[in-house]
């Protein structure tokens, strides 16, 4: 089976990238010691073995009050080697391998699995899953930006944000880049591969003084430089964020609509995303655990999965076990229709795996999504909001209050209070508590979803939530 061609695709003779460089989107190497270390751990004695190897590249720059604060730059490869000896799996990894290095850890990781604890549900995926095609995601951007050109980024945000009225000072930029790949293959006949680069651009901007100061912040990232917000733009967000939330006031506690900032309002789809994990349905450990097939959203509400989304901050063209990958509805026309499943966790419930399968060099694959996004309603955010005499509309979210066995939801809160329809004030020092169950029913979309994150969702409006405040 072929790599992926995003991992393998030649250079373009017009964008004379260096030779260091041009190393960087080589996996020859890396797939070479994969494959040596899979035939070695045959030969030592395994039933069945995958091999992972990593790419990690990262440079960023920081810079404060238009001077560069911090600037780092970090480059490795990791490769990690999981055996079966029966029914007993083992997993090791490292970052050095010379000399018969490769012979000694495909021993040792036999020797580990040999005494480790029967799983009747381990094993490499069934071949028939596996994916035999590899389409171009577009997921590589080969021009790496040099140190100078990032500070470039960083100071122009940190300029912007300081530009806006009422900042009084930075709290810090950044800007970054990196490169991050896998090749994998498998006693099966498996070999895939993949790179991808990052970019990104952050700033927080401060108002106000002493005890009265306020943050905020913004961000952009993509695969592609091309794709990202520009400095001034992300900057200018930052600063006016900050600016509108200064001198913020309590409220009572009381029960209204809250609205959700897209911002904030993807955590709600991560939250669905937890409790339909195989991993937590298996260990019974969630509280949608009896509710595949029910009715949780009203009809209109679809939530996808696709890994295959060009360009996408998480696509890939298979899982971390070979398994070819497609777009999903999680949640189509209101109804659960799946859970997210590796090849384990899908044989303990019962089912074939849905290609969700996740791994680091050393772990075991577990199951985990892609690119994620719950999809626009008809209303602009305007009219979404427009009939509510008495809410709160919800920025930022403080802590991780949510409990995925019960579903209950409780979590602190800044934002603006809405009257008449119209966002008036800001607040802070609220809680927002409900049940996700009573949540996700009430759910409705604005149409301003934009995809900027890993987690996509546009405006959402919940009705009832209660809001603890003085």
């Amino acid at each position: 089976m072929n790599s992926s061609p995003s991992g393998t695709s030649q250079l373009s003779k017009s964008q004379k990238t260096s030779d260091a460089a041009s190393d960087l989107f080589d996996q020859s190497a890396l797939s070479t010691l994969a494959q040596q270390l899979v035939e070695a751990a045959k030969r030592a004695g395994a039933d069945a073995a995958d091999a992972v190897a990593v790419r990690g590249v990262s440079q960023g720059v920081e810079v404060r009050d238009g001077r560069v604060e911090e600037s780092e730059r970090s480059e490795g490869d990791d490769v990690g080697l999981r055996v079966l000896v029966g029914q007993r799996q083992a997993v090791v990894s490292t970052n050095d391998i010379s000399g018969d290095g490769v012979a000694k850890l495909a021993e040792r990781a036999v020797a580990m699995a040999r005494v480790a604890p029967d799983d009747k549900y381990v094993g490499l995926a069934d071949p028939s899953l596996l994916a035999r095609e590899f389409a171009d995601l577009d997921l590589l951007d080969r021009n790496i930006p040099t140190t100078s050109e990032l500070e470039r980024r960083a100071c122009e945000a940190e300029a912007a944000a300081l530009a806006v009225k009422g900042v009084t000072k930075s709290s810090g930029a950044s800007a970054s880049s990196g490169i991050g790949g896998m090749v994998l293959v498998t006693s099966t006949g498996f070999h895939g591969s993949y790179l991808r680069s990052s970019h990104g651009i952050s700033v927080t901007a401060i108002s106000g003084e002493g005890t009265t100061m306020e943050r905020d912040y913004d961000f952009s990232s993509a695969p592609h430089a091309s794709d990202l917000a520009s400095p001034e733009s992300v900057g200018r967000r930052a600063g006016e964020r900050t600016v509108a939330r200064a001198n913020p006031r309590k409220v009572e506690t009381c029960k209204v609509p809250v609205v959700y900032d897209p911002r904030v309002s993807a955590s709600l789809v991560g939250h669905l995303v937890g409790a339909i994990n195989g991993a937590s349905i298996a260990r019974k450990t969630s509280f949608l655990k009896d509710r595949m097939g029910d009715q949780l959203f009203a009809k209109n509400i679809r939530i996808i999965d696709d890994p295959l989304r060009v360009r996408g901050l998480r696509s890939q063209t298979f899982d971390a076990e070979g398994v070819k990958v497609k777009k999903l509805a999680l949640i189509d026309e209101g109804v659960l229709t799946t859970w997210l499943l590796d090849c384990a966790t899908a044989r303990e419930l019962g089912l074939v795996t849905t290609g969700h399968a996740h791994r680091g060099v050393s772990s075991s694959p577990s199951p985990g999504s892609y690119n994620l996004h719950l999809e626009p309603g008809e209303m602009t955010p305007k009219e979404l909001i427009s009939d509510i005499k008495q809410g709160f509309y919800v920025t930022d979210l403080i802590g991780s209050g949510v409990n995925g066995v019960t579903g209950d939801y409780s979590r602190g809160a800044s934002g603006f209070w809405i009257e008449n329809g119209e966002i008036t004030y800001p607040v802070s020092e609220v809680t927002i508590a409900g049940h996700l169950l009573a949540m996700f029913k009430s759910l409705v979309p604005a149409n301003d979803l934009e995809f900027r994150y890993g987690v996509n969702a546009p405006t959402l409006r919940i009705e009832g939530l209660t809001l603890g405040g003085r």
